[in-house]
């Protein structure tokens, strides 16, 4: 009986260490969730939209998710928690292997209004400089497009 419960707690155990490393980092449908209230909150007021996705406010920074927006017509990032890229041009981003993925993510966003891409590319996630697989699901909103992307 002993054994047994020894047993069921190592098991137990087991079963809280992976549910711990997994709320560490946003999943792919919480990443599309936050997207979509992005969606929402640009069309309601742009200009505030974009504020809060710099700050991380009003719920859209979560672990290492969080929406990134950039101007349709020029490439120039806009918002994103990564600060030290925004007025850059977007389509100009290469990951390590020099892999443009910033042309892939533009041209995601240039589609037409309500689709939902998928642009996967290495990029680290934030705090760190090592880039890892990375997963963003990029739309377009009148003359920006967003995205939000999870890392694998």
């Amino acid at each position: 009986m002993r054994l047994n419960m020894i047993g069921a707690l190592a098991c137990v155990i087991a079963v809280a260490g992976v549910a711990l490393a997994q709320a560490k980092f946003g999943t792919a449908a919480e990443a599309k969730a936050m997207l979509e209230k992005a969606v929402a909150a640009v069309k309601t007021d742009k200009a505030k939209a974009m504020d809060m996705f710099i700050k991380g406010e009003g719920g859209f920074k979560d672990r290492d998710l969080y929406p990134f927006c950039a101007n349709i017509s020029d490439g120039k990032i806009i918002a994103t928690q990564a600060k030290n890229i925004i007025g850059t041009d977007g389509r100009t981003l290469k990951d390590k292997a020099g892999r443009p993925f910033g042309q892939e993510v533009y041209d995601a966003g240039k589609k037409s209004e309500g689709t939902i891409s998928e642009v996967s590319y290495m990029f680290p996630r934030p705090g760190e400089t090592e880039p890892v697989q990375k997963v963003s699901f990029v739309t377009r909103i009148g003359d920006i497009y967003c995205g939000v992307g999870y890392y694998k």
